[in-house]
């Protein structure tokens, strides 16, 4: 783990963990601690104490403390920002270790994990410049008696609950809008992945971000998690999940103070392939947008509809593409594709690509699990002969599972992309502009990329139509969020009597 350019190896022993409450490392003590094995390598590489409920308790009314006595939020737009900037500085001299305990929990390629926290950096940067920027508006229209002003306020304690397929990145989508609006949180990361959000959570404590601005419970979503969303001192909660879980966090929601919510939920993302698109860039492209993160990505592109005429043969450099990447260790800087982060998730998988093939779709690359020796793998994998009505056309299989559909016209192809009850993510291939533009208006997604997929960066915002999702992360968009709308209402002069 030293540097980049040695081999990197698991840890001799796991590193253990607290969690972070009022500014401080506590920890597990006498709590019970989970242990986590790389689904890269089957060795354990880190222990994660099970917080109670009375620790969540503490964690909320730390945060709660510190958002009433404006510790933070009463600090100006500058200040905020250069506690942000600072993190951001922190979060550079330690990326190889945040990229490393990322790859060993996630079983990411380290290539990968580096890259995106390179890219987590930027955006604290770029959030640093929002906290300087927010503001309401004016409105000097309403008379010489009367002059109206709009503020922006922090929505107060957010929770933040992360998934494990993107442990840092989605939290760093999150955490540095959250504190640029001024708010207060507790996070919630994944048990299988908790070790890069505590890293955070140090990193910002040494930027000078004030005691209990940020707190870490670790746990189980069923038992912390759950109590977390159900917390009436949490005011908004941003959950990152399966639409599933999302439903529970909306009715838990209702039932307890009518928190504010953020939910970024599944997807079942399209990638529409035109004749005339540059066919060599778009299978490289299709290759990349299901094989990124092992297609534990609920932004993937699983479902490739592509213009009859070139179906055929486009499958067929794809499946080309698919035999060329690198799947293997995630410590091994070539890799690709790493492992599949769960044990769970590699049943659910595995029990998609049989069932294609039960359902009567043809097998053109991959399905099987590949044996390294150690670690859980699945090759890429391309199902051709798919129809609108098999369960791996329409399910989130959340892998490496692309299908193929064809399509005759423009319309038809948007029909099957909208064709979901998600709507998170799209994209399209064609180098004419006019049916760029018509598809990007008509297919219905919160994020659409044209002859690229899976790009961006800080200043765009993240969030789904359907049922991927309700709200907006990241940009101007991500702060304002977490913000809630005050009028004020200032008479000049003299009142007019009521009572004379």
């Amino acid at each position: 783990m030293d540097q980049s350019s040695t081999r990197l190896t698991p840890p001799e022993e796991p590193r253990a963990f607290g969690f972070f409450l009022d500014g401080a490392w506590v920890p597990a003590g006498d709590r019970e601690v989970f242990e986590r094995a790389s689904p890269g390598h089957g060795v354990p590489v880190t222990r994660i104490p099970k917080c109670t409920h009375e620790d969540l308790n503490a964690a909320v009314a730390s945060a709660r403390q510190a958002f009433d006595d404006r510790r933070w939020s009463g600090l100006s737009g500058a200040d905020r920002a250069a506690v942000l900037l600072k993190t951001a500085e922190g979060i550079r001299a330690r990326a190889e270790e945040i990229a490393y305990w990322e790859t060993l929990e996630n079983g990411k390629p380290i290539a990968q994990a580096r890259a995106e926290v390179g890219g987590c950096v930027g955006m604290f940067e770029y959030a640093s410049g929002l906290a300087r920027s927010l503001h309401g508006d004016s409105f000097n229209n309403l008379g010489d008696g009367m002059f109206g002003v709009v503020t922006r306020e922090p929505v107060g304690v957010v929770g933040v609950i992360t998934p494990w397929n993107f442990p840092f990145l989605i939290l760093c989508e999150r955490v540095p809008y959250i504190l640029a609006s001024g708010c207060t949180m507790v996070a919630k990361p994944s048990e299988m992945t908790s070790a890069t959000t505590l890293i955070l959570a140090e990193i910002l404590h040494d930027a000078g971000l004030p005691a209990g601005v940020m707190n870490v419970v670790t746990g189980s979503g069923s038992t912390i998690g759950q109590a977390l969303i159900e917390h009436d001192q949490i005011d908004m909660l941003s959950f990152t999940g399966s639409t599933a879980v999302g439903r529970r966090v909306v009715e838990a929601s209702g039932k307890s103070n009518f928190k504010k919510l953020g939910l970024e939920l599944g997807g079942k993302n399209p990638q529409i392939v035109f004749a005339d698109a540059d066919l060599e860039d778009a299978a490289d492209g299709v290759a990349f947008g299901i094989g990124f993160n092992t297609g534990q990505c609920c932004v993937s592109g699983s479902r490739l509809i592509v213009e009859r005429s070139v179906a055929d043969a486009f499958a067929a450099m794809v499946a080309e593409k698919f035999k060329k990447i690198r799947v293997g260790d995630p410590l091994d800087e070539a890799t690709q594709v790493g492992a599949i982060t769960t044990d769970a998730q590699n049943a659910t998988i595995m029990g998609y690509i049989e069932r294609g093939q039960s359902e009567g779709a043809k097998l053109l690359y991959g399905g099987a699990q590949l044996d390294f020796g150690r670690g859980q793998y699945i090759a890429p994998t391309l199902f051709g002969d798919v129809t609108s009505d098999m369960a791996i056309a329409r399910e989130e299989i959340f892998g490496p599972v692309l299908t193929v559909m064809p399509f005759d016209t423009v319309d038809e192809a948007i029909a099957i992309a909208n064709d979901t009850e998600y709507g998170l993510a799209a994209s399209v291939w064609t180098k004419n502009i006019d049916k760029a533009l018509m598809v990007t208006r008509r297919v219905q997604a919160g994020r659409f990329w044209v002859n690229t997929t899976l790009s961006g960066g800080p200043e765009l915002p993240i969030g789904g139509f359907k049922q991927s999702g309700w709200g907006r992360e990241a940009g101007i968009y991500g702060v304002e969020e977490y913000t809630q709308i005050k009028s004020v209402h200032i008479e000049i002069g003299k009142r007019t009597p009521w009572v004379e």
